[in-house]
């Protein structure tokens, strides 16, 4: 099938799924102009003192928190960014009954700001923050607004409510992903390679009846797909509706 005779097999299995989830990563929100990860320009490849992995793990946030948060306030303020078609689209899908749950590995906020309202936020989010001295909660303006460490009244050091290296994911987040994702008919990955553990792992609860991959690149799970898409999640998205 070409890219037009693909995008109409997706509108015709989105209008026949009655419980459709999305499951989304990094590459949703690249067209908001939020870098990736892994992709050659992304987070991975840029130089810095420390190697990004290194700097957004729990090891070093508590021993360098200072340079913790000059790359957090540098490379992982989404509040400049606005949702892109795609988070609308999942917003209107949502609303209209059909979209049951996003599922995401983005720390962004961009689904909620678009008008989600059952987003499973597998890594955390930006938007939330809470000392870790007393657990007052910070929104995202205190933290990238201010300099240096930020501190709560009390004194406690604040962190963002998002999943560092070596931190587990929260359970209840990922209960209930794993729940919606097997209650669906429809599951949508996109924007994600599917190499990051555990949540990549997460669709193997998918018992539905179609399996939909959007992404540029081939991913593992290709051959298990009931239809991939290698194209923009924006050409995809802008012809729902």
């Amino acid at each position: 099938m070409n890219k037009e005779e693909k995008i109409l097999k997706f509108n015709q299995i989105l209008d026949e799924s009655e419980n459709v989830v999305f499951f989304g990563g990094a590459g949703v929100s690249t067209e908001s102009g939020i870098p990736d990860f892994r992709s050659k320009d992304g987070l991975y490849n840029q130089k810095y003192d420390y190697p990004p992995e290194t700097i957004l793990s729990r090891t070093f946030f508590d021993s360098k928190t200072e340079e913790f948060y000059r790359f957090y306030r540098d490379k992982l303020n989404s509040l400049k960014f606005e949702p892109n078609i795609t988070h609308f689209k999942l917003a209107e899908l949502e609303r209209s009954g059909k979209l049951k749950a996003v599922v995401t590995q983005n720390i962004d906020g961009l689904h909620q700001k678009a008008g989600s309202k059952n987003v499973f936020e597998l890594h955390g989010s930006v938007l939330r923050n809470y000392c870790m001295k007393c657990g007052k909660f910070h929104d995202a303006e205190f933290v990238f607004c201010g300099e240096g460490i930020p501190r709560c009244e009390c004194g406690g050091v604040v962190k963002p409510d998002v999943v560092l290296y070596e931190e587990p994911l929260n359970n209840s987040v990922v209960e209930g992903a794993v729940r919606a994702i097997a209650a669906a008919d429809m599951l949508i990955v996109a924007g994600t390679s599917l190499t990051v553990y555990p949540a990549s792992g997460l669709i193997e609860y998918f018992r539905g009846k179609n399996l939909v991959l959007i992404n540029r690149d081939s991913t593992p799970y290709d051959n298990r797909a009931d239809l991939v898409i290698n194209e923009s999640l924006g050409d995809v998205f802008s012809s729902v509706g």
